[in-house]
Formats: structure tokens, C-alpha cells, sequence
């Protein structure tokens, strides 16, 4: 064994160099190569071969996608401070080899792009900001994002990366500010409420007008109509006295009788129902033999002026 050792000792170092060659990439990642500091080539995900001790793999680009939360003050044109933070969603643009070799060596680590990228953004969303006022900002979050890609998507690009979303997540403002801004909503909240009271109110008011205006209405037709029928029916039954009173005066003067025996007769029939249907009511009457022949004369002359509109005068 030792023989055969000290004999293919060559072939042990090319065995153990061709396995020290092997080198393997994982999925979401692209290695890069280099031959003594230079750039040489790019490695997929999978097995790989290097040539041993003359290329290494200096560095490992993840191609997946990276997010990173930013927290930055701005001032505004009339000199609010504003509050940002941002949740930041980037990539590598692609797995071309120019590509790869942007991301590999335009910055030395991770974290000096991440410093680089913070701070660009930050200038962006200050540039922006400084031109709008106070009041303006809280409405101009979408406005802000757009106004960010647009200005640092070509910069992304030179870099080898590019700007998949940008989210503000809040924005805030000094606790004066704050304080100012809670009360005017609860000035506009009170001011709305207050409205929609009074328009309520005038609503129950309206409609409890229209309501009495109707009720009122109504009540005056049905007294119209009610005193229209009383009246038909006082009508009716004075028409219906004269005829009996005539037809009776007719009968007694065929009979040779005397009218005046009929309108005693009717006068204490009228006296009778008075007494009987009065209900309490107190009726004065002129019982003297003169206020009787003056109650006896004025119906003998309403029957003779009905007897002369049944009978006239040819």
C-alpha cells in the first residue's frame, strides 16, 4: 500500500485538486469568478468547476428579490418637519454577466449600497417634499412614491439593480403639529355633526308642518262635507214638513174643517217633542193666548205661501 502510494502520489494531487475545483452555486444565486482579482466569469446555480488554486469565487450575487425598511425627516416650504418610513422592495435587474458584474464590484460590500440607496432616496423624497406645504403632504403619498421611482430607476439601473415598490408606511409630524391637525378634525367632525343636526331638525320640522298642513286640510274638507249634508238634510226636512202641513191643510179644507184645529194640533206636537227630546237644553216659548195666535198666525201664513208655490195661479 505504501508502495502504491509513493508510486501514483501524483495522481492522489490531481484528485484531490479536480475535487477542490468542484464548487456548488445555489438555486437564487450567481457565483462570480476571478483569476488572480481579475473578473473572469459567472457561475449558474448547480456544480461547477473552478481551476483549482488559480480561480476563486470572490463573490455570491443573490438575484432574489431584498427589502429594507428607511426611516428619514424632511422639512417642508413652510418649515414642518415631516417623518418618513418606507419599506423599500429591490432586486438584481437580471442574470446577464454584465449585470452580474455591476452588482459584483461597483460598490465593496452590501452595505455600503445599502447606504448609498438610503441616501439617494432620501434626497429624492426631501427635493420633493421642500416644494409642498404642510397641509399638502399627507395627500401627495401616492404622488411621492411615482416622483421617487422616476427620479432613481436609471440610477438603479447603472447600478445592475431595479426598484420593485417603494411603501410609505407612515408619515407623521411633530406632537404640536399633531396636536394642531387633531383638533381641526374634531372642528370639521363637530362642524359636519352640527349640520347634519340642523338638516335633520329641518327635515322633522318640514315634514311635521306638511303633516299639520295636511291633517288640517283634511279635517276642513270633512267639516265642508259635514255641513253640506246637514244642510241637505235641514232641507230635506223642511221640505217634507211643508208638503205634510199642505197635504194636511188640503184634506181638512176638503172636509170642510178648520185649519187652525191642525196647527194646534201641530204646535202641541212640537211643544211635545221639544220637551221629550231636549236633553236639558232650555227653550223659551210664549205661552200667553196672544203669543200663541202670533206662533199660530206665522205657520197659517207659511202654509198658505206653501199651498200657493204647490197650487199657483194659472
Amino acid at each position: 500500500m505504501l508502495d502504491f502510494i509513493s508510486s501514483s502520489w501524483w495522481i492522489i494531487i490531481v484528485v484531490l485538486a479536480a475535487l477542490a475545483g468542484l464548487k456548488t452555486i445555489n438555486q437564487g444565486t450567481i457565483g462570480v469568478v476571478t483569476m488572480f482579482g481579475k473578473y473572469r466569469r459567472v457561475l449558474h446555480p448547480g456544480l461547477n468547476f473552478i481551476i483549482p488554486f488559480i480561480e476563486q469565487i470572490s463573490k455570491r450575487v443573490s438575484i432574489q428579490n431584498r427589502s429594507v425598511e428607511l426611516e428619514f425627516q424632511a422639512v417642508t416650504a413652510d418649515q414642518a418637519n415631516v417623518y418618513f418610513k418606507n419599506m423599500l422592495l429591490y432586486a438584481v435587474q437580471n442574470e446577464n454577466e454584465d449585470t452580474i458584474k455591476k452588482v459584483a464590484f461597483k460598490f465593496i460590500s452590501e452595505r455600503d449600497l445599502m447606504q448609498a440607496l438610503s441616501r439617494t432616496i432620501e434626497g429624492t423624497i426631501r427635493s420633493f417634499v421642500a416644494t409642498k406645504r404642510q397641509a399638502e403632504i399627507l395627500a401627495l403619498r401616492k404622488e411621492i412614491v411615482e416622483y421617487v421611482k422616476d427620479q432613481i430607476d436609471q440610477l438603479l439601473e447603472e447600478w445592475g439593480y431595479h426598484l420593485l415598490d417603494l411603501q410609505i408606511n407612515d408619515i407623521t409630524f411633530d406632537q404640536v403639529i399633531m396636536d394642531s391637525m387633531s383638533r381641526v378634525v374634531a372642528s370639521h367632525n363637530l362642524k359636519a355633526a352640527a349640520e347634519n343636526e340642523g338638516q335633520a331638525l329641518l327635515i322633522t320640522k318640514t315634514k311635521g308642518a306638511e303633516a299639520e298642513g295636511n291633517a288640517i286640510k283634511i279635517a276642513a274638507e270633512a267639516e265642508r262635507e259635514a255641513a253640506r249634508l246637514r244642510g241637505q238634510g235641514v232641507a230635506l226636512f223642511r221640505e217634507e214638513v211643508a208638503k205634510g202641513m199642505s197635504e194636511a191643510a188640503d184634506r181638512m179644507r176638503q172636509a170642510n174643517l178648520d185649519t187652525n184645529v191642525i196647527l194646534f194640533s201641530m204646535w202641541t206636537e212640537a211643544v211635545k217633542n221639544f220637551a221629550e227630546y231636549g236633553k236639558g237644553n232650555v227653550i223659551f216659548l210664549d205661552g200667553s193666548a196672544e203669543g200663541m195666535e202670533k206662533t199660530m198666525k206665522q205657520i197659517q201664513a207659511m202654509m198658505v205661501k206653501q199651498i200657493g208655490a204647490d197650487h199657483p195661479t194659472p
